[in-house]
């Protein structure tokens, strides 16, 4: 391919995302969205867990398996949600919604769970986290691995 239409398509692509005006979702409102998201679904599901499961919360504690379950279950509705609606009920509340990077349409269920595991990688490595501090586009480390974007609706 030459590099004369190599530029063209840049050109056309740069032409194309500004007729979509896009505004990204602000790094502090995607915070309360998951803290939101925490609340409403992991909350429940590690309480059904500890209390009707188990029978209480020594046996939680006591386990290994059980806030396993928990995290994975959650990340399961979180995928079911984002890949249906392309919202939580936090994301929701704030008025954001997870895309894909390019086209902006809901992402698919397996691409949501990956997402899932990458966050839950980038927030243990803390440098996922700090990277939509550095970028115009404020993606996180799973955004950039996952290529989606948290827009506001």
């Amino acid at each position: 391919m030459r590099f004369r239409d190599i530029k063209k398509r840049q050109k056309n692509f740069q032409k194309l995302q500004e007729k979509t005006t896009v505004r990204y979702a602000s790094y502090p409102d995607r915070i309360k969205a998951l803290i939101t998201d925490m609340f409403m679904i992991y909350a429940p599901i590690l309480y059904l867990i500890a209390y009707v499961v188990m029978g209480g919360k020594d046996a939680f504690q006591s386990s290994q398996l059980a806030p396993l379950v928990g995290v994975a279950l959650y990340g399961l509705i979180y995928a079911l949600l984002l890949a249906k609606f392309g919202q939580t009920p936090g994301k929701k509340a704030y008025d954001i919604k997870v895309v894909d990077d390019t086209t902006y349409e809901n992402i698919g269920f397996f691409r949501a769970f990956v997402r899932f595991i990458a966050f839950l990688f980038s927030a243990t490595i803390l440098f996922g986290l700090l990277t939509p501090f550095y970028r115009k586009d404020k993606k996180a480390l799973h955004d950039i691995i996952c290529s989606t974007v948290e827009i506001y609706v």
